[in-house]
């Protein structure tokens, strides 16, 4: 189980429905019970992010609620997505 521990986006341009939009993920940082993605958007063909930003999941165990291990199926998929950035 994860939580959303942080998160944190810049506005650079309007986006208004019914835009046609593109986006990005990437793994900024991965620790070992954290993961830090990093987010962009786009309009469709821009070449300029309209919003950007960051957010943070903390893995944690479903019965105390406190900081564990990310687990390894999902460290796996997370780790192609750090070597995709």
């Amino acid at each position: 189980m994860s939580f959303v521990l942080k998160s944190s986006f810049d506005y650079f341009s309007p986006l208004a429905y019914p835009t046609a939009l593109e986006g990005g993920l990437s793994v900024d940082h991965l620790g070992h019970s954290s993961v830090r993605y990093r987010i962009v958007i786009f309009e469709s063909g821009a070449s300029e992010a309209s919003p950007a930003g960051t957010f943070t999941h903390v893995f944690v165990t479903r019965a105390t609620q406190k900081s564990c291990p990310i687990p390894g199926s999902i460290r796996a998929a997370l780790v192609k997505l750090t070597e995709a950035s």
